[in-house]
């Protein structure tokens, strides 16, 4: 989103505008797979669908589109799918039949494996019809490769009538690549802020009243170490949370974005704004105020690890914190304010009584997300792309089937109130829950359509109102950096990332400022100057284009 990923950090991850998780955006974009996962092959099995199936047939009987060949359709979204995935395909699948004489099969790209199959699945020409894209996942450099079908709005008009009654027009011109559009970007950005959980219970042994920021939570943390034996102040994943309390230290002392600008890599290195800045200026890991920062987070991450309040190997680990938290594993939870809902409903279940505390820029704020944040991209190599846009107008757009793709199977995975708000089954508690909202990877769905759960806390709900005072406008909102000149560089900097930032970042080093300044010198040899002078140019011409 969201929303969440990993709303990593790959989820968070890859985007200027993506503020340090992410990520991701969106989502509950967690728990990794180690492999690409076929989970949802599509099947004839029946399943109750009584109560999803509310519509009747959604397709107009004259647009005039021949559905009289049944396809079968293949689409790749990131993640993992959620236990209940089969049940919820066949629900969609009678839906989709009926409506355009179509199957649809969900394979999934775990967390750990993005980077390397992504770009693979797309230029082995595999069966796929379309796939999970965004500003952080890719985009731009896939668009570039020739990986996605352009996207005309002769196709939308066509195809994708409800998309196209909603979408704002900006959104068709924020992903354009080269003058040609290649995303079906979301009609509805997420609208979400990073957030950190903590437990009451703790913070009241710890004396800690109404925390703001990470740099405060010293405490808490020395109090978990002496009273909680099974529990790590800082359990961290390897890839969504990995960056994610050194970015949160960062984003103290000006608006980071969590992420370089040329990469959008949340566990890269590279060149920097100030989101907030208005004039947009590109900054080295040495300008300021980046290189304060740094030093300022290291070190405090550097004293956290010595004490042991980090877990000693983050990098081999694979469960988020957000799903240990409420196990007792966790003394924090990371993510997002649409991705952390879950885990906020299994710690009430189980009598947690948590507090939520919002990353902010020191100004108070936190940047807004662009329609590129989650999208979807039709493979260029699609045998039916045309039914893969209509599938998606669908799955994107009509009610009945955002509440399916979203939330799952109604009397099964949720009900709804008599005033309209989401719960759960009699029976089935959060934790037991087969398909969890948000925790499928169709993040890019219109989410006016989402409902108000019955278990939000008093404090996350108090959070949904503040979220919109929170957000706003920055000047990249939308901007994508195109790699092409710099592939040999910004694949170098990955390396140096691998070697040098990540254990800086995470405070495993004997001395912040000798770290530092390996990094630097790393970074300098792996041609980040002619990185930066690539990011400038376009930066610059992006915010000319606005005006």
């Amino acid at each position: 989103m969201k929303g969440n990923r990993k709303r990593m950090w790959l989820m968070l991850a890859l985007s200027v505008i993506l503020t340090f998780t992410l990520a991701a955006c969106g989502s509950s974009k967690d728990k990794e797979t180690s492999s690409t996962t076929d989970t949802t092959k599509a099947t004839d099995s029946k399943t109750d669908t009584a109560s999803t199936d509310k519509d009747s047939s959604t397709a107009p009987a004259d647009t005039g589109i021949d559905h009289s060949k049944a396809v079968k359709l293949v689409g790749y979204l990131l993640g993992e799918a959620p236990k209940g995935m089969p049940e919820v395909m066949a629900a969609l699948n009678e839906k989709l039949q009926k409506d355009i004489n179509a199957t649809l099969e969900i394979n999934y790209i775990g967390w750990g494996d993005i980077a390397s199959k992504y770009p693979l699945i797309l230029a082995a020409g595999e069966d796929v019809d379309f796939v999970f894209t965004a500003d952080w996942n890719f985009y731009v450099q896939e668009a570039n490769k020739g990986s996605f079908k352009e996207i005309t709005t002769d196709l939308l008009q066509k195809y994708m009538p409800k998309y196209y009654a909603k979408q704002d027009a900006s959104a068709y011109k924020a992903a354009q690549v080269q003058g040609k559009q290649y995303m079906i970007p979301t009609t509805t950005p997420d609208r979400k802020v990073n957030v950190i959980v903590l437990r009451k219970d703790v913070m009241d042994k710890a004396g800690l009243t109404n925390p703001t920021k990470l740099s405060e939570l010293e405490p808490y943390f020395a109090e978990i170490k002496k009273d909680y034996p099974n529990m790590t102040p800082l359990n961290l994943d390897s890839q969504y949370d990995l960056p994610a309390p050194f970015g949160a230290l960062v984003s103290e002392k000006f608006a980071y974005a969590g992420a370089p600008g040329d990469s959008g890599d949340p566990s890269g290195v590279g060149n920097y704004m100030d989101l907030e800045d208005q004039s947009g200026k590109v900054l080295s890991i040495t300008d300021e105020p980046v290189q304060g920062a740094f030093k300022y987070a290291a070190g405090i991450m550097k004293q956290w690890y010595d004490a042991g309040y980090v877990n000693k190997n983050p990098y081999s680990n694979k469960v988020r914190s957000k799903d240990n938290f409420c196990e007792n594993k966790a003394g924090v939870a990371f993510g997002n304010s649409i991705d952390i809902q879950a885990t906020l409903a299994s710690c009430k279940e189980k009598g947690i009584d948590t507090y939520i505390m919002p990353v902010l820029s020191p100004s108070g704020h936190a940047p807004a997300n662009s329609w590129l944040n989650n999208g979807v991209a039709i493979a260029a190599g699609s045998k039916n792309p045309e039914r893969a846009l209509e599938a998606l107008d669908l799955l994107m757009q009509d009610e009945s089937y955002v509440m399916t793709d979203y939330y799952g199977i109604e009397g099964k995975n949720y009900v709804l109130t008599s005033d309209g708000k989401l719960g759960l089954p009699e029976g089935v508690a959060a934790a037991d829950n087969t398909y969890p909202p948000d925790a499928a990877g169709f993040w890019f769905v219109n989410k006016d359509f989402l409902k108000p759960s019955v278990s939000w806390t008093d404090s996350y709900i108090d959070l949904n109102n503040k979220v919109k005072d929170y957000l706003i406008q920055i000047p990249y909102l939308g901007f994508s950096f195109n790699s092409d000149n710099v592939k040999t560089e910004i694949a170098n900097l990955k390396n140096v990332s691998t070697q040098y930032f990540l254990p800086f970042a995470v405070g495993s080093v004997k001395d912040v400022d000798a770290s530092f300044d390996a990094l630097v010198s790393k970074m300098k040899a792996a041609g980040v100057d002619k990185v930066k002078t690539e990011l400038e140019t376009q930066a610059s011409a992006f915010l000319a284009a606005k005006g």
